[in-house]
């Protein structure tokens, strides 16, 4: 067959992105998938998860209603129904922003296996594939920890989780990430009994992570910040040792502890690709690897794992692929985890901002300071800003809030244009929503007296 512009493995955000822009300046391009088409986010990670989670907090909403005049009750939950819901749902988006979106834009689904048989030479099911270059965007997928007694239990990841058609009694999650945190509120929110095991929001502001704990307190989640060091199952039972010697059991096991590159099959050693010390494809600034005929973006490269990352560095992988030049820029990269309330960031932590030497000052409002929070009967939350002492430039934003993302949107947009605590003090904010949240943090710079409600 004739020789391509750009052959790319993998259907998810960075494929779609990098197969965009290659269309966009008239090259020809063809997308690779042995499985199904989508990535991560649409058939396992943020779409399922999300639509779960919704589904749950409905229910929990319902459970603890802040408003004792409008009472409310919640029954047990025909998981077969949500999942099949959740699957439809997946299947819709999988036509429309994929299938139909590559038909539109021009560009072939090819399916089948794809393996690297020397530095030039990509084979689809034993077929060469010839291009001018290549863009490797075959995702992550979770990954298994060395784990004593892990073997002998039949254990959940957060992808088989969400298959599950009957709702487990009581849940062991190991993992205080942003998967084991969004899990165990998925599950303690449809009526299961859930522990925790591991460190709450490990990357997080101390300040967020407390208010996580007091939300998972309220629901019944049971945190145990603790290492697990051995697991067993017997008779239907499932237990978990920690380093402190605690044992905790439960009906079913979920392993939330990180996710590693889906690279099996590529043969990245024949093509001369390097990977990193955690196993992810070694990438410059440019998306490119080792290999210079080959690229490689999103969650595969190493790449912050959000999906609006993985088009960035598809685009960018593609761009550069292509002849030009492009790298990504993640200044006040915003980041959301949809628990209950939602734990969102732009920008850097206070931590990291010391460690970027940065003579940083910082304000916390606590969640009995917002308007918002107030007439919703909920004032579990805070906001934290994080500023350069000597300009006054934000430099982060963090917040635990229902709603929390939402905010993030105006938070990404102050770090990125370079704004200081002033500029955003100064700024309209519209009363009696969260957002408004941050023009109140950014005050406390100037006073910690209290304000009135707009003042």
């Amino acid at each position: 067959m004739d020789q391509l512009d750009l052959a790319i493995i993998g259907t998810g955000g960075a494929a779609m992105a990098a197969g965009i822009h290659a269309r966009a300046q008239g090259k020809s391009v063809v997308l690779v998938e042995r499985g199904v088409v989508g990535g991560t986010c649409l058939n396992v990670g943020c779409v399922p998860s999300k639509t779960l989670l919704a589904a749950s907090g409905q229910r929990e909403h319902a459970l603890h209603s802040a408003f004792p005049g409008v009472p409310t009750s919640a029954g047990p939950v025909d998981l077969r129904s949500l999942v099949g819901q959740k699957d439809d749902l997946i299947e819709q988006m999988r036509t429309a922003k994929y299938l139909d979106v590559a038909e539109a834009h021009g560009f072939d689904i090819r399916r089948g296996e794809a393996r690297f048989a020397d530095p030039q030479t990509l084979l689809v099911d034993g077929e060469p594939l010839p291009a001018a270059a290549y863009i490797v965007a075959t995702g992550s997928e979770p990954a298994t920890p060395d784990l004593p007694g892990l073997d002998g239990v039949d254990w959940l990841t957060s992808t088989t989780a969400m298959e599950l058609e009957n709702l487990p009694e009581s849940l062991i999650v190991i993992g205080g990430g942003y998967v084991g945190m969004e899990q165990a509120q998925l599950f303690a929110g449809l009526g299961t009994r859930v522990t925790l095991i591991g460190r709450l929001a490990p990357h997080t502001e101390p300040e967020l992570a407390e208010v996580l704990r007091e939300a998972f307190d309220r629901v019944g989640i049971t945190v145990v910040e603790q290492r697990a060091v051995q697991v067993a199952a017997e008779a239907g039972v499932v237990s978990v040792t920690t380093d402190a010697g605690q044992t905790v059991t439960a009906q079913r096991l979920l392993i939330a502890t990180g996710r590693q590159a889906r690279t099996d099959g590529l043969d990245l050693a024949a093509a001369g690709i390097e990977v990193d010390e955690r196993g992810f494809i070694a990438v410059d600034a440019r998306q490119q690897t080792s290999n210079p005929k080959v690229w490689a973006a999103g969650d595969v490269s190493g790449a912050p794992q959000y999906v609006y990352v993985a088009a960035e560095t598809g685009r960018a992988a593609a761009v550069n692929a292509l002849g030009g030049k492009r790298e990504v820029d993640y200044t006040g990269l915003p980041a959301v985890i949809f628990t209950r309330p939602q734990l969102a960031s732009a920008g850097l932590t206070e931590a990291e901002a010391l460690a970027a030497g940065h003579a940083c000052d910082c304000r916390v409002l606590g969640g009995q300071d917002i308007p918002r929070a107030l007439t919703n009967q909920d004032t579990l939350g805070a906001l934290k800003i994080v500023i350069d002492a000597d300009t006054g430039k934000v430099l982060g934003v963090h917040a635990a809030l229902d709603g929390a993302g939402d905010v993030m949107l105006a938070a990404t947009y102050a770090v990125k244009a370079g704004m200081t605590v002033d500029d955003i003090a100064d700024t309209w904010a519209p009363y009696l929503t969260m957002s408004e949240a941050l023009r109140i943090a950014a005050g406390l710079f100037r006073s910690d007296k209290p304000t009135s409600c707009c003042a």
